[in-house]
């Protein structure tokens, strides 16, 4: 199919793409706590002080998930296979999956690409198979073409 693409490359895009999430939720999160000092501690102000602090613990909830993501991400191994497996690079009639952690759509060199965990259905019914093996997700028919 496409052998201009290394799965060495798009785990390196994956891996940049979760750092810059992280950059910029710790960026607003830093903005959000310090715009949250600011304001007067009146009792007319108590009810933005809520919403701000709901906000920070959302923030702070993100980036905790992102952080996870980076450690799943680096406990993905780079090895070639010829099944599908955790960190496999798969190619069907329909679309490119890199099984390793949940950041869904992403564009690379201009290919639409797909990072799902093992967890998801569509990992799960692709592990074990191999080229020109097919199967059905979602009244979908897929066939495998490549493994990298």
């Amino acid at each position: 199919m496409n052998k201009t693409v290394s799965k060495s490359d798009v785990r390196d895009y994956v891996k940049e793409t979760i750092l810059a999430k992280i950059e910029k939720l710790k960026n607003f999160l830093e903005f959000t706590l310090e715009a949250s000092r600011e304001i007067k501690k009146a009792p007319k102000y108590d009810s933005m002080r809520e919403e701000m602090q709901e906000e920070i613990y959302q923030m702070q909830k993100q980036l905790a998930s992102l952080h996870d993501l980076r450690q799943k991400l680096n406990k993905v191994l780079n090895n070639p296979s010829e099944r599908v497996n955790i960190g496999s690079l798969v190619f069907t009639n329909k679309a490119r999956f890199y099984i390793s952690v949940s950041l869904g759509e992403f564009f690379f060199e201009g290919d639409r690409f797909y990072a799902i965990s093992e967890e998801s259905p569509m990992a799960k019914i692709m592990f074990g198979k191999k080229p020109g093996d097919s199967f059905i997700l979602n009244n979908i028919h897929q066939e495998i073409m490549e493994i990298m």
